[in-house]
């Protein structure tokens, strides 16, 4: 077709002039990305008002221990948070809810309880981890710390003071069996002064370093028998006294849980026997510097 057209008068009217025909104008590549790139920009502006709007927030509060727990969820008027996820400096993540004061964590436990400004564990709560284990006391940083009690799932109890997660302090262990250790504790182990009680009816009152007996104590057998002295490595070493449930008495130097060294055998009956025992057996009078019958 022509550029140019010509309309044909009708008879006796006035000639018409010819119109051009404008040729289409095309976008060019750049054009159009630079339109695609404002829409995209006024899409992402609407997507974040709206969500500001509806009250949702990023936020990433550092911890007064080091690290960080960023947040990401709806804030209240204040901008406090109130519900959302939490994502810790630990790679640990939780969904927290602020007005069921519940934070769930990604492998399953969950705390009941108050928070800190950084929205980590502290003060008084309920934390049931999801081994059937359950504590309930203090938190400190996020880490159970103060006082508390400590229900394991096979029936065990721990009721005491704790600092950095672990038992730290006095406190009482009780064994489902009925046993139970009351005394001192250092990162969860039995460290100083206390008294362990076995369900057999034998006990132990002394001193303790790293979980064993250590330094001077007393143990009451189950059968009547009380020994009196020094332990070393969990066991009678040093001096000590045994007495025995049928009245026979050993005052005198011990290894290893037996007689060794220099020591004095009392029997029930009156007899005395004062010399050197090796491995729980009388090997030489001392008065006599003869070698004697055994003593067990």
């Amino acid at each position: 077709m022509s550029a140019y057209e010509v309309e044909i008068p009708e008879e006796g009217g006035s000639p018409v002039t010819p119109r051009k025909k404008r040729p289409k104008r095309h976008l060019t590549t750049g054009q159009i990305l630079l339109y695609a790139c404002i829409a995209a920009l006024i899409c992402v502006i609407a997507v974040f008002a709206a969500i500001y709007a509806y009250g949702l927030r990023y936020i990433k509060l550092n911890t007064e221990i080091g690290g960080y727990v960023k947040f990401f969820g709806t804030v209240d008027a204040n901008g406090i948070p109130q519900k959302g996820d939490l994502y810790y400096s630990d790679g640990t993540t939780a969904k927290v809810d602020m007005l069921a004061k519940t934070v769930t964590f990604s492998n399953g436990d969950v705390y009941t309880g108050s928070l800190n400004s950084s929205l980590r564990m502290e003060g008084e709560g309920t934390l049931e981890y999801s081994t059937g284990d359950i504590y309930t006391g203090q938190f400190a940083a996020g880490v159970i710390s103060g006082e508390g009690i400590f229900s394991y799932a096979n029936g065990d109890e721990y009721k005491g003071t704790f600092a950095d997660g672990m038992k730290n302090g006095k406190g009482v262990y009780k064994w489902f069996d009925g046993s139970y250790y009351s005394g001192d504790f250092v990162n969860d182990r039995k460290e100083g002064y206390g008294v362990y009680q076995w369900s057999d009816g034998s006990s132990y009152t002394g001193e303790y370093v790293n979980e064993l007996k250590e330094g001077t104590g007393t143990y009451r057998f189950a059968n009547g028998d009380v020994y009196s002295g020094d332990f070393a490595a969990d066991a009678r070493t040093g001096f000590g006294t045994y007495t025995w449930a049928n009245g026979d008495e050993y005052v005198g130097h011990f290894h290893d849980n037996e007689m060794n060294g220099e020591g004095e055998y009392r029997f029930a009956s009156g007899r005395v026997y004062t010399g050197l025992f090796e491995n729980g057996v009388i090997v030489r009078n001392i008065d006599s510097g003869e070698d004697t019958t055994a003593a067990s």
